[in-house]
């Protein structure tokens, strides 16, 4: 593992998955490498009442009522679609779904404008072809055939950044559970094995691109990840995350918990204003997410290890915050400067603490830009 710049889930936490199959006595679905409680336990992490001999940490950070709707859904013979704001950890929990379900998360489509019906579904190796003829040697599958071979769970990202004949391409893969290959005379149709299923994620901001059909909608049980908000879990999400950042990049560099309070307010204050703004101009394009806190605090931690004094500053927080989060030049721009002056110069003068450091350094990098 040490040889990957990242790890799938499934080979990052192997060993734990391992121990965690062979103490599950529970009943599991189809070919299920875990039953659907040791799967929500992998995810979550355990607790003191679970009476295992070691403890799971938490990986994924939201409702335990989500995880449990997704694992059921899984189970079933509906397909799975994670929806929700930029950053929530869509992709982040499907993945750790397949890896605890069929120790396979890397079955991926990914919906983009281009994303043919080929990719779905499968394509075919020139040369082979050439050589000697179309047959299931020379089929390249799709990552969906694959795992409908397998009776593994395939997984499409985006979803709704894909055209509409993509999107009607998947309804019968997800209604018949087979795939039809009229090119070939015999063996022509692929069916799906028992544990087939498709996990989809789709970005509510992107309504309007390519709206998905009622038929489509009918075929997945929707699963909605909110922003998270909770102070507590916000910090525990951006504390995993960056022990986990210093650990791949072998930093030794502590994140002191004032500057992560500074960062957990920054954000908390920026959204309530977004919440209140009464057009798209006045908001930031950015959406506030966790996972954008997180790249901010790995902006200033790596911007410290390398150009600083191994020592992260409240000065190089918010030049990373001011970096990271204006996009639009000059609307992003005016709207930290406003949050600057409006909120954070008076905060420093009542607080004091880091919050004059983080006013500077917020002026100084906006200055820059502008």
């Amino acid at each position: 593992m040490s040889d990957l710049l990242r790890a799938p889930a499934e080979i990052k936490y192997a060993e734990e998955l391992d121990w965690l199959e062979s103490v599950d006595d529970g009943p599991k679905p189809f070919s299920w490498r875990l039953s659907p409680k040791m799967v929500r336990l992998f995810i979550l992490g355990s607790e003191r009442s679970d009476g295992l001999d070691r403890e799971i940490p938490q990986k994924w950070f939201g409702d335990r009522s989500l995880v449990e709707r997704a694992v059921v859904t899984l189970a079933s013979d509906r397909g799975l679609l994670l929806i929700g704001d930029p950053g929530t950890g869509k992709s982040w929990l499907a993945e750790l779904l397949s890896a605890a379900v069929c120790r396979s998360s890397t079955l991926v489509v990914q919906g983009t404008a281009g994303t043919t019906e080929d990719h779905i579904k499968y394509s075919w190796n020139v040369s082979m072809v050439i050589a000697k003829g179309q047959s299931r040697e020379s089929m390249i599958p799709s990552p969906i055939m694959t795992a409908m071979e397998t009776g593994a769970i395939g997984r499409f990202e985006e979803l709704t950044r894909s055209t509409s004949d993509v999107q009607d391409a998947l309804i019968s893969i997800l209604s018949e559970k087979y795939i039809s290959v009229p090119e070939l005379d015999s063996d022509g149709i692929v069916f799906a094995k028992p544990g087939f299923s498709v996990i989809a994620t789709a970005n509510s901001r992107d309504r309007g691109v390519n709206d998905l059909s009622s038929a489509l909608k009918r075929r997945f049980n929707f699963v909605r990840i909110p922003v998270v908000t909770n102070r507590k879990s916000e910090a525990e999400i951006v504390r995993f995350r960056t022990e986990e950042l210093l650990r791949r990049h072998q930093i030794e560099l502590d994140v002191p918990p004032t500057l992560l309070d500074v960062l957990l307010q920054s954000f908390a204050d920026l959204r309530a204003s977004a919440a209140a703004a009464g057009s798209d101009d006045e908001k930031l394009e950015s959406a506030l997410s966790s996972a954008e806190q997180i790249g901010v605090l790995e902006d200033a931690i790596l911007h410290s290890n390398f150009f600083g004094e191994r020592e992260l500053t409240a000065r190089t927080l918010a030049s990373s915050l001011v970096g990271s989060l204006a996009r639009r030049e000059p609307e992003d721009l005016a709207i930290l400067n406003k949050y600057l002056h409006g909120v954070v110069e008076p905060r420093s003068r009542d607080k004091g603490g880091a919050w004059p450091e983080f006013l500077e350094g917020g002026r100084d990098a906006i200055a820059t830009l502008s």
